[in-house]
């Protein structure tokens, strides 16, 4: 999955010069700017909690 975030310039990807070697990712401009997409997925996420869980119990419960 990480590789796939740098791959797409998310994240970059440094190799420390330590013993044993050491690897550090940051979050790139790109990455940055999916900032308030994300928020505002959380945000529905927390506001629909309730209604998402009750329709997974419908579908698991064959009422579908």
């Amino acid at each position: 999955m990480l590789k796939r975030l740098e791959r797409n310039g998310l994240v970059t990807r440094t190799v420390l010069p330590t013993a044993p070697i050491g690897v550090e990712y940051a979050i790139t401009p790109l990455g940055h700017s999916l900032k308030q997409p994300f928020e505002a997925l959380c945000s529905w996420a927390l506001k629909n909690g309730g209604e998402l869980e009750a329709a997974c119990t419908r579908y698991d419960q064959g009422k579908h």
